[in-house]
């Protein structure tokens, strides 16, 4: 079941010992319909970052709003289709957004730094290492990380737009203890509040399930390119990482050490205690599957009774093409994901010997028994994944 606590009166939450926190401001709050910088959200961002930073509050910013700097600088009135004209509008963008955010630092004698990243830098695990010790070095001499996704390079990071779950994927990078989201939205309710006036405030949300997603509206931002659904696949990576995370109103931005002092503002999603490994949270959230297995019934049962090696006895097909030690998707006859690992055997090789005993195939270049070895796999339940 959902705990969910409706806001009644003023109550101070339970965030103590927040010593790292992550903001994400989106493009619609950073942005306006003219498509200039709202430079008062900027001023009022860096008084915080000041005062908190002072406090020994640590501070990394993830920002949206390139693209959209960018059609102000081009001139344009839509949001582009063509993708090397975003690319552009990225490119263009993100020198002015760099521009403006220096210039509101150093009025609070701020120092801030740049880095762009995309998926890959979550995926490769030597590359995230060095992502860490950059985001390290610059937190530990009170240098603002402004980070943002890659939209020049990164085609598919333009078509998801989705830098909710960019946040969400540093909160274990650097050990987050709380993710900001704001936003044009106070946070969460059970129904549209544009749509229906009895639409009631959530406070407080221990679990993100089905019944929270089907609360969920659609952002027609004419800005932003998010939504609540990205904010609600956030909580769920952000939290199963033991970072709690709130969503609320960039008109609040002002109130931040308030929200960090655990004032009653936005909507609270606590986060998980240990719930999973931090391996397995890489293998389920930073890292894209490069190819799937396809399981008999017998194996099926068999991982949701006891996490158990996958074995070539029990594999009936191999989808798409993966080399050894690729991370990969095991799914059932029905198409359901059961799991996902890391691959002994590449896609080729797996071809020659599904299906087969071990003493049918072991020997020469076939010196593991398992497909993926227990130690290497993850069981997809769906209190880890909606």
């Amino acid at each position: 079941m959902i705990y969910i606590l409706l806001k009644m009166g003023v109550r101070m939450r339970d965030l103590k010992d927040i010593k790292r926190v992550i903001l994400k401001i989106g493009s619609s709050s950073l942005v306006d319909d003219k498509l200039n910088i709202k430079k008062d959200v900027l001023d009022k961002l860096m008084c915080s970052f000041k005062n908190l930073i002072d406090k020994g509050i640590e501070i990394c910013l993830v920002t949206s709003g390139a693209i959209a700097l960018g059609r102000g600088e081009l001139g344009l009135k839509k949001k582009p289709t063509e993708m090397a004209l975003k690319q552009a509008c990225a490119a263009i963008g993100q020198a002015k957004i760099m521009e403006y955010y220096n210039e509101a630092s150093k009025k609070y004698g701020l120092l801030c730094g740049q880095i762009l990243v995309n998926h890959d830098d979550f995926q490769v695990r030597n590359r995230m290492k060095f992502l860490a010790q950059s985001l390290e070095a610059m937190l530990s001499n009170k240098v603002i990380p402004i980070v943002n996704e890659n939209d020049v390079l990164a085609v598919e990071e333009i078509k998801v737009g989705d830098n909710d779950t960019l946040s969400s994927l540093l909160v274990p990078v650097i050990g987050a203890d709380l993710l900001i989201l704001f936003s044009d939205i106070d946070g969460l309710y059970d129904k549209n509040p544009k749509e229906f006036s009895d639409a009631k405030f959530i406070d407080t949300v221990s679990k993100v399930d089905k019944d929270i997603y089907k609360m969920v509206g659609v952002n027609k931002s004419n800005v932003g390119t998010g939504g609540m659904e990205t904010k609600l696949n956030a909580a769920i990576i952000a939290t199963q990482a033991q970072g709690n995370m709130i969503i609320c109103n960039s008109n609040r931005i002002s109130d931040l050490e308030k929200i960090i002092e655990g004032e009653q503002i936005g909507t609270l999603f606590i986060a998980k205690k240990h719930l999973i490994s931090s391996k397995e949270h890489w293998m389920i959230y930073r890292v894209k599957a490069s190819g799937a297995l396809v399981i008999d019934n017998g194996a099926r049962d068999a991982l949701n009774n006891k996490k158990v090696s996958i074995l070539p006895k029990g594999i009936i097909s191999v989808k798409g093409e993966f080399l050894s030690d690729s991370i990969i998707n095991v799914i059932d006859e029905d198409g359901n994901l059961i799991a996902k690992g890391i691959s002994n055997y590449s896609s080729s090789e797996i071809e020659l010997i599904k299906g087969k005993k071990s003493s049918e195939f072991l020997g020469n270049k076939f010196t593991k028994e398992e497909v993926i070895h227990a130690n290497n796999l993850v069981i997809i339940r769906e209190d880890i994944l909606c």
